[in-house]
């Protein structure tokens, strides 16, 4: 906190309505149409659409106290703390529930200049101080909200700096859409290249089901493993990311269920684990050399030798494979694959192993660019980030008017 500034309790610019107890809104009180409640999704998202929930005349009458109104700004109590927005014209007549606070400034207060201070460090560092619980963070007591300190700017100076971040953080949003569409295009086009790649047909090239060109196409264990804190490693679908497998979080059996699993299913390093169900058609090559084990929802590769396992791997990342994978998904709810669809996959290869690795190769170093590309445009959006959280602590010590 800045000491050449003025500080006074947020009481004496707003008034503070904590949402009503959970009690006083039961499942009976809810109709299909009528006045609206408003949840912390809207604070969260700051958003006033979509609603759920809604209550009759009655009800509402009776939680007067509750409703909300244009300018009011509202922030989610619990869970996801802190998140603000404010009321705009013409939302659904309605009332808030007891997941959100609701605020309503004074004519002293502009509320645009009220919503930058809540979302700034220093005011979120006051809410979480005062935050209660231990799994599931709540707000501290209206009471204690009402003392956090506010820096005392008259009218017209909270108007220009709304004015001044407004400006300012119109020009990073643009910036940020800019970078994020970069990073679309860049992705984009990464997929054209491997549909050019593996679309090519001719001499040379040949179809073939994975099982024809496969020596083992089976999955891991479907008995629920017991995890130990040490032990033989143990991966599931979890574990497997495009191209690479996630060694760092592994889990752990005993040596009871890894001979039990072992003698079944055996990888190696070259082979191939692909995502039977979760984030399903995705696969990664084994790249070290150490003993492990596979759940039911991994499917375990290994090619005969006429495909080279690191083009195999490429194709079976592919659009063109992802396509086919989807097409094959079994299951309501959380759809899968079953082993028989894998092994009808068909792949496109170059029949020549020296074409095969050069395809490899080149598709691995397009990869790299890309993830070099979408790494460095990733820390532009970070401290674009970054920039806006100066900004508005800067604001509020009068750095941005003076």
């Amino acid at each position: 906190m800045n000491n050449s500034i003025k500080y006074i309790a947020l009481e004496e610019l707003a008034d503070f309505v904590r949402g009503p107890f959970g009690g006083s809104l039961k499942k009976n009180d809810f109709v299909e149409e009528g006045y609206a409640v408003y949840e912390q999704q809207h604070a969260i998202n700051n958003q006033f659409n979509d609603i759920r929930y809604f209550i009759d005349e009655d009800k509402f009458a009776s939680m007067k106290r509750f409703e909300v109104n244009e300018n009011d700004l509202i922030m989610s109590c619990s869970g996801t703390m802190g998140k603000v927005a404010v009321v705009p014209k013409g939302i659904k007549k309605g009332i808030i529930n007891q997941a959100l606070l609701k605020i309503t400034p004074s004519r002293k207060l502009n509320v645009r200049f009220l919503e930058y201070y809540m979302q700034s460090s220093t005011f979120q560092f006051f809410l979480n101080k005062g935050a209660k619980g231990a799994a599931i963070k709540n707000v501290a007591s209206v009471k204690e909200l009402k003392k956090i300190p506010f820096p005392d700017f008259d009218f017209n100076e909270q108007q220009k700096i709304v004015e001044k971040l407004d400006k300012a953080f119109e020009l990073i949003d643009q910036a940020k859409a800019n970078i994020e569409q970069n990073i679309v295009n860049a992705k984009e086009l990464f997929q054209s290249k491997l549909d050019e790649v593996f679309s090519q047909k001719g001499d040379g090239w040949m179809d073939s089901r994975l099982q024809d060109i496969c020596e083992k196409i089976t999955d891991g264990t479907h008995q629920t493993p017991t995890y130990f804190e040490s032990g033989y490693v143990f991966l599931s679908s979890k574990n497997v990311t495009t191209g690479k497998i996630d060694w760092d979080n592994v889990k752990y059996i005993d040596e009871v269920q890894h001979n039990a699993m072992y003698r079944r299913v055996a990888p190696k390093m070259g082979d191939i684990l692909l995502a039977k169900n979760g984030t399903t058609g995705i696969a990664a090559i084994v790249d070290r050399d150490v003993i492990f084990d596979i759940y039911v929802s991994l499917a375990w590769i290994r090619s005969k030798g006429d495909v080279l396992p690191e083009y195999l791997l490429r194709y079976i990342n592919s659009p063109l494979a992802k396509t086919q994978f989807n097409s094959r998904l079994k299951g309501i709810g959380v759809p899968n694959l079953h082993l028989k669809e894998i092994r009808e996959v068909v792949i496109r290869y170059p029949i020549n192993k020296i074409e095969q690795e050069k395809y490899a190769d080149y598709i691995q170093s397009l990869d790299d660019e890309i993830n070099r590309l979408v790494s460095m445009y990733n820390v532009k959006l970070s401290n674009l980030e970054e920039l806006r959280k100066s900004m508005l602590e800067k604001a509020f010590k009068g750095e941005l008017t003076h």
